[in-house]
């Protein structure tokens, strides 16, 4: 076996092979981080999209953030609105703005915007939430205000229903679910509402404009999405954490089929949310298994779907062992290699699993090479943010 024979240097030729060889070309590709907060990474992903953008028609990019303050960087990035400092600030979850790769890539898609008159568009396809979740105010109020009569209630009920927006965001409700108002007569009684709501713009699309039907529509999803997370958070069974776990990944692929509307695009998130294989996590006692976005999202686009998971050879000062998959693709010449996963999974017989003394590495599965269409690996990892 010569693992060069089914690999590439990666750059912009072997970006575009690798599409050149899938069965269709991907509305959604999926570049995935098997860690957060690698800089190595983060500037590889900036180059790769610049060549899709410049070479392979790619106009959108998607990231594992919060929807709705993804609407701040796409409104500066489509109108130039507010500063790149502001932006970086407001338009991101998970500190993400604070990642240098990516206020690289905002300044760059600004400034091809400013160049073109098609423009790049940025999404955040996260829901508004951690382990807990906000508020869904921002949400419904912003649905309301797109929708005419009749409408389900008075804005001045929509408000006293909601409350003080500190009651949703209650950290503590995570861990405690008696600390969760997501079953109480007034947040039941908005979840009638969000359904009405969005039942209301179903019959009144004919009178938006074609950027408020998309808005509205995010609202709507975002609506409903984080009332029935809070439901469950309220929830005392064993199986809360398994359905909130499902729940915030059929959020974030309902939001990614939003965007493959306008794909084709790129996708950057962990490696766990875009897998099509099940997604395993130990929690305390339990064992947690649900669907993970990338599952549920090539159920519905099939082979316009595609799944690059990154792996790392030396993360940090911790090195891969010879037999596991990431040892052997370090001995690949060139720092950085575009792998096709399921030319290697047929070809390597039980490899290792990686053990990482980084916990917020997560290795890849012998197992499931067969799920991934190609692996991006990087023979270093140096320059990554401690975690914890």
């Amino acid at each position: 076996m010569n693992i060069k024979d089914m690999a590439l240097p990666l750059d912009g030729a072997g970006i575009s092979a690798f599409l050149r060889s899938l069965p269709a070309k991907p509305l959604l590709l999926g570049l995935g981080e098997a860690r957060h907060f690698v800089d190595e990474l983060g500037e590889l992903r900036n180059e790769i999209f610049r060549h899709l953008v410049e070479h392979e028609g790619y106009r959108s990019f998607a990231i594992e953030s919060d929807c709705l303050m993804g609407l701040v960087v796409d409104d500066y990035l489509t109108t130039g609105a507010g500063t790149l400092d502001d932006v970086m600030e407001r338009g991101f979850s998970h500190a993400f703005g604070e990642f240098p790769a990516n206020r690289e890539l905002v300044r760059w898609m600004r400034a091809y915007n400013e160049e073109h008159d098609e423009k790049l568009r940025f999404f955040g396809f996260d829901g508004p939430l951690e382990y807990w979740a906000a508020s869904p105010r921002q949400a419904l109020t912003a649905l309301y205000d797109l929708l005419d009569g009749p409408l389900p209630c008075t804005r001045e009920t929509l408000d006293t229903l909601l409350g003080a927006d500190e009651r949703w965001s209650n950290e503590a409700a995570a861990m405690d679910p008696s600390q969760s108002i997501g079953q109480s007569a007034e947040a039941q009684r908005l979840r009638l509402i969000a359904d009405d709501l969005v039942a209301l713009l179903d019959t009144q699309a004919p009178r938006l404009s074609a950027e408020d039907r998309e808005r509205a529509a995010l609202y709507g999803r975002t609506a409903v999405g984080l009332l029935r997370y809070h439901y469950w958070m309220a929830d005392a069974s064993p199986a809360r954490w398994t359905r909130l776990s499902a729940l915030r990944d059929a959020m974030m692929a309902a939001n990614l089929r939003a965007v493959a509307e306008r794909g084709p695009a790129l996708v950057f998130s962990s490696n766990l949310h875009l897998q099509r294989n099940k997604s395993l996590m130990s929690f305390g006692d339990q064992q947690l298994e649900w669907w993970s976005a990338g599952a549920i999202t090539a159920t519905h686009l099939g082979d316009r779907y595609a799944f690059l998971a990154s792996a790392f050879g030396t993360v940090g000062d911790d090195a891969p062992l010879p037999d596991t998959v990431e040892g052997l693709l370090s001995t690949l010449p060139w720092d950085h290699s575009l792998i096709d996963a399921r030319r290697l999974a047929e070809a390597i017989t039980k490899p290792d699993p990686r053990v990482s003394r980084d916990f917020a590495y997560f290795p890849l599965d012998p197992s499931q090479l067969d799920m991934i269409d190609g692996i991006v690996f990087l023979k270093q990892a140096v320059r990554l943010k401690k975690l914890g």
